[in-house]
């Protein structure tokens, strides 16, 4: 069977990243070809919306110069609370049909005039009751100067977009290739500035939700609390985590940051209970984290236990192969949360253009 290639472009608060996966329709996993990331200075991305259009594409190019990449053709990706997705039941039309009615039926669910978003539908099931058809989904609604920015700033570094996906779908479809295919699975994406929260459902989405919170306020707090510059409270997160109230020399900057880090925890909690009152009484099965602040010690156990769920590290290579050019495995495994965005959007046709 021939395989599908594409390359998905993540434009991050701390760093642009492309994955090149090569997949077959149907299969479980893909061969990733080519990986690269390039860092960006503090404040070239601010929640999920380019700032620094000059910065960002000048790292686009470098990203992309001397590169195993055999394309600039990229599939981006689109996710903060600029962009809404609802879930929403709409009549039965052939696809093509239904996308392009978008605008007439949606325009009273929408936080934005619609004539200032882009609109896509994603289907989840179709349902018959009373001898009517209907798609059962999620309405995804993103700014248009939002997607917009981010297009022309690929443009500009001599890249072709030629799609655009939700961020949150871009992390199903990394994440519930292997273990967390079936089940209903929260896929927590902690960023620097934004946490994305998507739940599936034996892995169709089903609620998607983005906080605006991330690891960046933690590192922030404990820097202002004890007077130690952003370097520094970067390591003692990273390193420490919410361990780091035990030492009493860093216990003011400790205790600010573990105040962030409750409050994003107890967001993320009320996110699973919209979703479990929402859905008629459904549980999650199992929560996994991925993003820049997956790994802070003590924040996966602490949300473990206040919301009495099973939370893992995230593997978004779990059934992943490499090609002999980029080597194996473990030189990406320390990286592999920051990557699932990335690699998901490599997987991915992107519709929201």
């Amino acid at each position: 069977m021939a395989k599908q290639q594409s390359i998905g472009l993540d434009i991050g608060s701390t760093a642009v990243r492309a994955a090149e996966i090569a997949f077959s329709a149907g299969g479980v996993g893909g061969e990733l070809r080519a990986y690269r990331e390039v860092p960006l200075p503090d404040g070239a991305v601010r929640d999920g919306e380019v700032v620094d259009a000059t910065v960002v594409s000048a790292a686009l190019k470098e990203l992309f110069s001397g590169s195993k990449f055999s394309s600039k053709e990229v599939i981006l990706g689109v996710g903060n609370q600029r962009v809404a997705v609802r879930a929403l039941t709409l009549p039965w039309a052939p696809f093509d049909q239904l996308r392009a009615s978008l605008p007439y039926q949606v325009q009273d669910l929408l936080p934005m005039p619609v004539d200032e978003a882009l609109l896509d539908y994603y289907p989840v099931e179709e349902s018959h009751e009373n001898d009517i058809r209907s798609y059962d989904g999620l309405l995804v609604a993103a700014a248009r100067d939002t997607v917009s920015a981010n297009v022309k700033c690929a443009e500009q570094a001599g890249l072709l977009p030629v799609g655009v996906d939700l961020n949150a779908f871009a992390l199903l479809r990394a994440m519930t290739r292997g273990r967390l295919a079936q089940g209903n699975v929260a896929i927590v994406d902690i960023g620097a500035h934004i946490t994305t929260v998507v739940i599936a459902s034996d892995g169709d989405p089903q609620f998607v939700r983005a906080l605006p919170i991330g690891g960046q306020a933690m590192t922030d707090s404990f820097a202002r609390a004890s007077g130690v510059g952003p370097n520094e409270a970067e390591r003692i997160k990273c390193e420490l985590g919410m361990n780091a109230v035990k030492y009493p020399e860093l216990r003011d900057g400790a205790e600010a940051m573990n105040e962030v880090a409750t409050k994003l925890v107890e967001a993320i909690r009320g996110t699973f209970g919209y979703f479990t009152s929402a859905s008629g009484g459904e549980h999650l099965d199992v929560v996994a984290l991925t993003g820049g602040s997956a790994h802070m010690p003590g924040l996966g156990q602490y949300l473990a236990s206040s919301s009495r769920l099973n939370a893992i590290l995230g593997d978004p290579l779990e059934t992943t192969t490499f090609a002999k050019s980029v080597g194996d495995r473990t030189q990406f495994e320390a990286n592999a949360v920051t990557m699932t965005t990335a690699l998901g959007l490599g997987y991915g046709v992107g519709a929201l253009v």
